[in-house]
C-alpha cells in the first residue's frame, strides 16, 4: 500500500507555479508571489503555503485559504484551518506508547473486520531514542559504557517493540540509542528546511510529540510540539485543526555584549515574553539584531519556546541559514534549493521589512547579561550578580515561612529577618557532617548536588560548549577542582559535541572536573539524573536539606530534576562549571572567590572566563563540516547491541500479559461503530484541586519511581528489583503503572489535603486521606465521576499526553480551571475530557468553590446536535456559575463526541474501508 500523496490542491487561487534550481532542475510549487502578502508574517506565508497545497474543497476549504489571506484585517484572527503536516517526529517516551496506540488501532480494526494494514502513517513519522538513558553513573571514563549497559537491560523489551513498528508501518524510522538528543539529531540532520516530492517543492512542515520540537524554528522550519495522541492522528492522515493565532513581532537590535551568552538571552527572553503573554501565539523574530544572532543562538531561542509560552519561535530564513547548512555537512544542492525557494517564495529575510504583526515587542540585545533561573521556573531570570541574594529570598519559601521569622521543617533555631535595606538576607542554616570519600565535610542548604552539562537547549551551541571546556581548562591549570559531594554529568544531543571537544583538546579538562561523558540523551534535563551522592542523598532526607541543582537544561520545575533536590537553577554550561567549582548556591560568583590556587591566591570566576575570541577560534580550527557528515553516516543502523535485537514480526503485535512495559492499551476496549451520545457530568466528586502553573510533570511525572508509591509496588510485587524499577518515562507503555503515577509528583500541592506534598487526596466517599489513585478506584467502583479543579496555566510545561490519559483513565470527565497551556489542552480533548475555563475575572477562590462540593456540569447534550455551546452551567452544592467550554474548533468538538482521538480515527479507518467517502462526525 503505497503512501498517499502530499499534493491535493485544486488550484483554485491559479499559484501553481515552477522554479527551476540550478539551471537544470524544476520543481513545482504553489507561487506565493503570484498573491499580494507583503504584510503576512512569514511564519504564516508558510501555513499559507500549506493551505493552498492541500486545497481539496473538503477538508481545507477555499475559505480556509481566503482566510487566512484577511489575517489581520478585524479584531479576531480566530478563525479555523486544517494545517497538514510534512512529517511527524518523536522520542522513545512518547513514541512507545504511540506505537502501542497504533497496535491497538490496528487491533480493533482487525476485531471489526477490517484490514489492520490501513492504521499506518501518511506521512514519515521519525523517532529518536533519547529519553531513555540515566545518569546512573557519573565522574568516571567508563560512566557512558555503564550506562549505556543498564539502559539496555532495562529498556530492550521497549526497543524490540520499536524495532517491531519499523517492520511493521511503512515510513517509520528510528534513529537508535546513543545517536543523540532528537531536536539536536532533527537540526543537525534529519531536518529538510525544503522538501521534495512528486516534483514537487515545499516547506518542512514538522510537528513533534515534544513540546521542544519548536527548536526547528531557529532553522527557518515551522514546527511545534503537539500531544502523542494528536501526532497519531496527523500520522494516520488527519490534518491539525488549529485556530489562526495572533503573531507577536519581536524586534532583535543591538548585538551581544562580551561575556554575554545565548544561554542568557533565552532566559531574558523567556522571561520577557512570559510578562508579556504569548500563550496560543506565534512569536516571529525579525529586525537588525537576527543577522547579528548566530544560527546556534537562535536555535537555543526557539528551544525555549514552550517555556516562555508561545506555539512557536520562528526565525526566517536568511544567509545565516544557508551557512548553518554547510557548517553540518548538507548537500550543496540543498543549500541551492532552500535559498532559491525561500527567495522566490517571500521567505527570505528582508531586514528592512516589518510584516503587519498582532503585536510587538523588542529587545537590545546589548542589554543582555549574565543570568541563571529558578529556582522552581524558567521564567524567573536572576541576574548572575544578583544569585546569591535571590536563593537566600527564595530559600524560605522552600522551608516554609513563619510569621515572625524563617522557620524549616525541622529546624530549632528561628532567624530574624535583616532590616537592612540592601541588605543580602540571613538564612536558615543548617549544617550537616557528611563523610565522603577518605574525608569529612559540611553541607548547608544550597549546596550543589548536580551540576549538569545537559540538553539539546545549550549543548547544540558550540560556542557556550567550547567556553565550559575553555574555563574548565584554566580552572585546572589554577589548581581548582569540582566539590566532592556535586554530582557532576555531560550528556551532549549529539556525538559531533565530543568530537570537537576532544580535536580542541578540552575533554581531559572537563574530566579532571568530573565531566565526564554520561552519555548522548536527555538525561538530567528530562529529570533522568540518577540518584545523587548516597551520602548527600542520606544527608537531604534526614536533615531535609534543601538542595541545589545547576543543570544547562530548559526546565527547573518542582520535582522534576531529582526528587531530592528542591532548588533548581537553569544556566550556561560555563556557569554550571562554575558552580561545581563552588558547591554552594550561597556564593556570589562576581565578587566571591571559587577557590585559591597553589600559591594561595584566590581564583575569581573572571579570571577563569573566556573572551569570545578565544572561543571562536578555538571553533573555527576544530568544527567543520565533516564531523557532521562522520557523525550522520549511517544514523539509522545504530551500533552492534542495537542490530543484536530480536524483534517480533507481523502486521498485529503479540502482546505479553506478563510485561510490565508493554500492555495493550484499553481506550479502544467496547468500540462501536458509531459513538454514544453526549451525556451531562452529574454527581462528580474533585479528585484535587490545585493551584497556578501546574505542569504536566506534577500530573504525570517523568523521574524515578519510588518504591513506596502506587506504581512502585505495583511493579516490586510483579517481581520487578528496586534497581530495575526505572522511570515513569520508560514505563508510559504500560498504562496500569502510568495511571498509578497520576498526580503522584513527590510536589504537588493539593489543597484538598492542606499540610502534604505528594500524590494524596481526600476520599470523600470515606472521608480518609489517601493516594490519589486508591481514591479513584474508590470513586470509579462507586461509579462517581471526577473533576479537577485548578487555577492558571494549567498544564505547562511539557507535552506529555500522560498528563491527559492518566486523569482519563482515573475517570476525570472535566478539569476546571483559569487557564490552559496550549498543548495539554489539546490532549485533555484527545482524551475525551472536557477542558472548561472560569470566565474572565472568576476563579476557584473568588467563585467560593472549595473543592469539596459534588458538581453537576449541564448543557453538554447540545454536543448531540452539532453545537458547541459558549458556556455550560455548573453546579457545586448551592454554588452556581457558568464556564467557558474550549473545545475552539469544529474538529476538537467532533473528538470529544466521540470519546477522543483514537477513536475517532479507527472509526475513521472503517469508513475509509468501507468505501465511504466523507468523515464521521
Amino acid at each position: 500500500m503505497s503512501r498517499p500523496s502530499q499534493i491535493r490542491a485544486l488550484n483554485t487561487f491559479g499559484t501553481e507555479g515552477v522554479l527551476r534550481v540550478g539551471g537544470d532542475t524544476a520543481y513545482r510549487i504553489h507561487d506565493l508571489s503570484r498573491l499580494d502578502v507583503p504584510a503576512l508574517p512569514y511564519s504564516l506565508r508558510v501555513v499559507l503555503e500549506n493551505l493552498l497545497r492541500h486545497e481539496n474543497g473538503r477538508r481545507v476549504t477555499a475559505d480556509q485559504v481566503r482566510a487566512l489571506l484577511d489575517w489581520g484585517t478585524g479584531p479576531d484572527h480566530a478563525r479555523s484551518v486544517d494545517l497538514s503536516p510534512s512529517r511527524v517526529f518523536l522520542h522513545d517516551t512518547n513514541g512507545v506508547p504511540a506505537l502501542a496506540d497504533l497496535a491497538a488501532m490496528r487491533d480493533a480494526a482487525a476485531a471489526l473486520g477490517a484490514d489492520p494494514a490501513r492504521v499506518n502513517p501518511h506521512i514519515p513519522a521519525e523517532l529518536v531514542v533519547d529519553h531513555s538513558v540515566i545518569a546512573d553513573v557519573f565522574g568516571t571514563p567508563d560512566a557512558i559504557v555503564r550506562n549505556v549497559d543498564i539502559e539496555y537491560g532495562r529498556n530492550a523489551e521497549r526497543y524490540r517493540f520499536l524495532k517491531w513498528g519499523r517492520q511493521a508501518l511503512r515510513d517509520f524510522d528510528v534513529v537508535p540509542p546513543g545517536t543523540g538528543i532528537m531536536h539536536q539529531v532533527n537540526v543537525e540532520y534529519l531536518a529538510r528546511v525544503v522538501t521534495t516530492e512528486e516534483g514537487w517543492a515545499f516547506p518542512d512542515v514538522c510537528l513533534g510529540t515534544d513540546s521542544h520540537t519548536t527548536m526547528v524554528n531557529g532553522l527557518g522550519v515551522l514546527g511545534w510540539g503537539i500531544g502523542g495522541i494528536e501526532a497519531e492522528a496527523v500520522m494516520l492522515g488527519e490534518s491539525l485543526s488549529m485556530l489562526l493565532p495572533r503573531v507577536v513581532g519581536f524586534r532583535l537590535y543591538g548585538e551581544l555584549p562580551e561575556g554575554a551568552t545565548a544561554t542568557d538571552l533565552v532566559l531574558t527572553i523567556t522571561e520577557q515574553l512570559r510578562a508579556h503573554g504569548v500563550v496560543g501565539k506565534f512569536v516571529e523574530f525579525y529586525g537588525p539584531g537576527v543577522g547579528a544572532t548566530a544560527l546556534p543562538d537562535r536555535l537555543t531561542i526557539a528551544n525555549m519556546s514552550p517555556e516562555f509560552g508561545s506555539t512557536c519561535a520562528y526565525f526566517p530564513i536568511d544567509a545565516e541559514t544557508l551557512r548553518y547548512l554547510r557548517f553540518t555537512g548538507r548537500p550543496a544542492a540543498v543549500v541551492e534549493l532552500v535559498e532559491a525557494y525561500a527567495k522566490r517564495q517571500g521567505l527570505w529575510l528582508d531586514p528592512e521589512h516589518t510584516p503587519a504583526y498582532s503585536e510587538y515587542v523588542e529587545l537590545d540585545l546589548g542589554t543582555i547579561v549574565p543570568s541563571l533561573a529558578g529556582p522552581r521556573r524558567p521564567q524567573d531570570r536572576v541576574p548572575l550578580t544578583a544569585a546569591k541574594r535571590d536563593f537566600r529570598k527564595a530559600l524560605p519559601g522552600i522551608l516554609e515561612v513563619a510569621d515572625d521569622g524563617i522557620r524549616t521543617k525541622a529546624d530549632t533555631r528561628l532567624l530574624p529577618r535583616t532590616g537592612q535595606p540592601g541588605a543580602v538576607p540571613g538564612r536558615p542554616r543548617r549544617e550537616v557532617a557528611v563523610g565522603l570519600g577518605s574525608g569529612a565535610f559540611t553541607l548547608d542548604h544550597g549546596a550543589v548536588a548536580i551540576a549538569a552539562i545537559t540538553s539539546c537547549t545549550n549543548t547544540s551551541n558550540p560556542s557556550v560548549m567550547v567556553a565550559a571546556g575553555l574555563l574548565a581548562k584554566r580552572a585546572v591549570e589554577r589548581g581548582l577542582r569540582s566539590k566532592p559531594w556535586v554530582k557532576t554529568s555531560l550528556s551532549p544531543g549529539s556525538t559531533v559535541v565530543t568530537d570537537y571537544l576532544n580535536d580542541a583538546g578540552l575533554t581531559p579538562y572537563l574530566e579532571k572536573l568530573g565531566f565526564h561523558l554520561t552519555g548522548y540523551g536527555c538525561m538530567t534535563c528530562i529529570g533522568a539524573s540518577g540518584p545523587l551522592i548516597p551520602a548527600v542523598s542520606d544527608a537531604v532526607r534526614e536533615h531535609d536539606l534543601a538542595v541545589v541543582s545547576v543543570l544547562s537544561g530548559n526546565r527547573n520545575f518542582d520535582g522534576r530534576i531529582n526528587p531530592d533536590v528542591r532548588m533548581n537553577y537553569l544556566a550556561s554550561p560555563p556557569l554550571v562549571v562554575a558552580y561545581a567549582l563552588a558547591g554552594t548556591m550561597d556564593i556570589d560568583l562576581v565578587k566571591d572567590p571559587l577557590g585559591t590556587d597553589a600559591d594561595g591566591r584566590p581564583v575569581l570566576l573572571r579570571d577563569l572566563w573566556p573572551s569570545g575570541r578565544e572561543v571562536r577560534a578555538a571553533i573555527e580550527s576544530t568544527v567543520d563540516a565533516a564531523m557532521f557528515e562522520r557523525a550522520y553516516a549511517t544514523v539509522f543502523a545504530g551500533d552492534a547491541r542495537w542490530r543484536g535485537l530480536a524483534a517480533a514480526e507481523g502486521e498485529t503485535f503479540a502482546w505479553d500479559d506478563a510485561s510490565t512495559y508493554l500492555r495493550r492499551p484499553p481506550y479502544l476496549d467496547g468500540l462501536t461503530p458509531e459513538p454514544d451520545s453526549v451525556r451531562d457530568i452529574r454527581g462528580a466528586r474533585v479528585l484535587v484541586r490545585l493551584g497556578d502553573s501546574v505542569t504536566t510533570d506534577h500530573i504525570s511525572p517523568a523521574g524515578a519511581i519510588p518504591p513506596h508509591t502506587p506504581a512502585g509496588r505495583y511493579l516490586t510485587e510483579r517481581g520487578v528489583e528496586r534497581f530495575q524499577l526505572n522511570t515513569y518515562a520508560s514505563r508510559r507503555g504500560n498504562h496500569e503503572v502510568m495511571t498509578r503515577g497520576t498526580f503522584a509528583n513527590v510536589r504537588l500541592r493539593n489543597q484538598l489535603v492542606v499540610g502534604m506534598e505528594g500524590g494524596f487526596t481526600r476520599d470523600f466517599v470515606t472521608g480518609e486521606v489517601t493516594t490519589v489513585y486508591d481514591a479513584a478506584v474508590a470513586y470509579q467502583a462507586a461509579g462517581v465521576p471526577l473533576v479537577v479543579v485548578a487555577g492558571r496555566e494549567y498544564g505547562t510545561g511539557s507535552s506529555r499526553d500522560w498528563a491527559a490519559k492518566g486523569p482519563a483513565l482515573l475517570g476525570v470527565k472535566a478539569v476546571l480551571a483559569e487557564s490552559f497551556e496550549r498543548i495539554h489542552r489539546s490532549n485533555l480533548i484527545g482524551m475525551g475530557v472536557l477542558p472548561l475555563q472560569f470566565l474572565d475575572g472568576q476563579s476557584a477562590d473568588s467563585l467560593g468553590l472549595r473543592g469539596t462540593e459534588t458538581i453537576t456540569i449541564t448543557g453538554l447534550e447540545r454536543l448531540n446536535g452539532h453545537q458547541v455551546p459558549d458556556t455550560v452551567d455548573v453546579r457545586a452544592d448551592d454554588l452556581r456559575f457558568e464556564m467557558r467550554v474550549r473545545l475552539d474548533t469544529a474538529r476538537e468538538a467532533d473528538y470529544y463526541r466521540h470519546g477522543g482521538i483514537t477513536r475517532y480515527v479507527v472509526r475513521n479507518v472503517l469508513r475509509e474501508a468501507e468505501g465511504h467517502p466523507h468523515r464521521t462526525r
